[in-house]
């Protein structure tokens, strides 16, 4: 009998050899390749139910980490969202630190007050829609200018997957690992470069213990690195779709109002 590593690095082996004889595939035949992957993708993470979805509201605890790995801040957070564009974080038991995005605006609200987001907070908020595969499944798959590729098979994490590859418009990069038995997304890298320095950077996010929830698979573990320097990390331990979240909850006046009623309270954590 194999034992297991035997077992996994034959199979290492033969998907080795099986990419080694791949014959190349035209521009057209690659892209298509790449949309039929991102369909079955779809389907799997719920097909109707997870493109309909209009808002998500989770909670768990949250991790960030400095350079050294080292954990900078570990907390409760709550998460609300409605699609497209608008999150609105909670952090702590208490909910005392709010971070607001809505569209092109943001807003926080710490011990100090509310405050308008910086411009750079918020151009980083716009970035990351444009990096979330979720956004790219639901809202951008027929957006101009994207060009769609097959990356080949490999193993990833001891996960047999198919990378695809999503260039856009202002040449930002998108890589997906799309797991070959479950077809979920296991591993997300978004390669972008500065407009000025053209300083490359390459981020990446791992995805892991998905489950059902409402027709949709959700990824209980979010982790994210940049540079491969490990950034963050979200358990999540309960999550709803479709919730009937307000818009008057992503506007300013809600932090003013939640201000009004905690208003210079010193809170515990961040």
């Amino acid at each position: 009998m194999k034992s297991r590593s035997a077992g996994t690095l034959a199979a290492v082996l033969v998907l080795g050899l099986a990419v080694g004889a791949q014959e190349p595939l035209t521009p057209a035949a690659s892209a298509a390749k790449a949309k039929q992957l991102i369909q079955q993708t779809i389907q799997a993470l719920g097909g109707q139910a997870y493109l309909g979805a209009r808002d998500q509201t989770c909670e768990g605890r949250v991790a960030f980490f400095g350079h050294h790995n080292d954990v900078n801040d570990y907390e409760l957070v709550r998460d609300f969202n409605i699609f497209p564009d608008k999150e609105r974080t909670e952090y702590s038991e208490k909910g005392n630190i709010i971070d607001l995005y809505n569209g092109n605006q943001g807003w926080t609200l710490d011990r100090s007050g509310v405050s308008a987001m910086p411009a750079s907070a918020v151009a980083d908020f716009q970035g990351g829609l444009k990096r979330d595969i979720n956004q790219l499944f639901r809202f951008r798959m027929n957006e101009p200018g994207l060009e769609f590729s097959y990356g080949g098979p490999d193993v990833v994490d001891l996960n047999e997957v198919d990378w695809v590859e999503i260039d856009d418009a202002e040449q930002r990069t998108t890589r997906i690992a799309i797991s070959r038995i479950s077809h979920l997304p296991v591993r997300a890298v978004y390669i972008s470069r500065d407009p000025v320095t053209h300083e490359r950077t390459e981020e990446t996010e791992y995805f892991s213990n998905y489950q059902p929830v409402q027709g949709i698979e959700t990824a209980f573990q979010d982790t994210r690195a940049r540079d491969n320097q490990k950034t963050y990390q979200l358990w999540i331990r309960d999550c709803r779709y479709n919730t009937g979240l307000s818009p008057e909850y992503f506007t300013r006046e809600s932090l003013e109002q939640r201000w009004a009623k905690v208003g210079g309270k010193k809170r515990h954590g961040r």
